[in-house]
């Protein structure tokens, strides 16, 4: 079993920046990929980040340029660096990783942008 716990969400002006960061906890396997989805009011979730434990990293057109994501494999979390905001960005953003054939979800935070 494996724990993701997100911190660092909540409200922003457009044009501003945030920096969310998940730690993972539990049976995590060397190989793996963490990130970040996220789902806005009447929208499915989507990903917005993606990293495996060899750096790879994979980003949804919409964040390209504006987020950044970076891991740290000592300590078993990921974040998300956010800048240049716009209320599209409003969601609650979840930590995902994927690892030993299973999927694991942290429960999400908020991120409000507002115009």
């Amino acid at each position: 079993q494996v724990q993701l716990v997100e911190s660092g969400g909540g409200l922003v002006q457009a044009g501003g920046s945030l920096r969310l960061s998940c730690a993972a906890s539990g049976r995590i396997f060397s190989v793996n990929v963490m990130g970040w989805y996220r789902q806005g009011p009447g929208k499915q979730r989507e990903l917005v980040a993606r990293i495996t434990n060899g750096g790879t990293t994979n980003y949804a057109n919409s964040v390209k340029g504006r987020f950044t994501i970076s891991r740290d494999n000592d300590k078993n979390t990921v974040s998300l660096q956010m800048n240049s905001l716009i209320p599209e960005d409003t969601a609650v953003y979840y930590c995902n990783t994927n690892t030993g054939g299973r999927i694991y979800w942290g429960q999400g935070t908020q991120v409000t942008v507002s115009s």
